[in-house]
């Protein structure tokens, strides 16, 4: 079986990153991380195209099976968030328009499905990513570094998800059987 790719996001207007992380026989392994960022004196538009144009390249490029998102937590700076929400937005329409599935996940389901620990620190986070992929060091810079624990939170809630059904299709057969004559 091929390895299966995804891409993880951590949106933002100045600065977006990007992980794409390989899962094949349940292990991980990094592909590539980065950053897009968008010059401040462009205006807010122009930044948008500029975030979608990048991310439409880098999802033709290296064609992942799906993409994870996180989804963002209100603070108090109502203005950032609201051009965090734009770039979110835009993330959204480009793995729409390539017709990929998205999943999207809290800080705390990251940091969960990541250390065990919905409170990790940033710091517990990346060791975490680093061991996971086998890497002699933290992804870089910390949006990349987000991303690919986007990235690997998506892939493990899958996996589970698969399990569930799995199992709740093996607890009755009949369900079993008509999903198999269905298919």
């Amino acid at each position: 079986m091929p390895a299966r790719l995804t891409l993880g996001i951590d949106p933002g207007t100045a600065t977006t990153g990007y992980g794409l992380v390989a899962e094949e026989c349940g292990r991980f392994r990094l592909v590539e991380c980065g950053v897009i960022t968008t010059p401040s004196s462009d205006a807010q538009p122009a930044r948008l195209k500029s975030l979608y144009d990048s991310l439409t390249g880098i999802i033709s490029r290296t064609r992942p099976v799906d993409v994870a998102i996180e989804q963002l937590f209100v603070g108090r700076n109502t203005r950032a968030v609201g051009a965090v929400y734009q770039a979110r937005g835009v993330a959204l329409l480009a793995a729409a328009m390539q017709g990929l599935p998205v999943g999207e996940y809290t800080p705390l389901q990251v940091k969960r499905s990541i250390t065990r620990y919905g409170r990790a620190t940033k710091d517990q986070m990346q060791e975490m990513v680093r061991m996971l992929l086998n890497l002699e060091t933290v992804p870089q810079p910390d949006d990349a570094a987000d991303a690919v624990a986007i990235a690997i939170c998506h892939i493990n809630a899958t996996y589970q998800a698969h399990a569930l059904a799995s199992l709740a299709l093996a607890s009755n057969p009949a369900d079993a059987a008509h999903l198999e004559a269905t298919s």
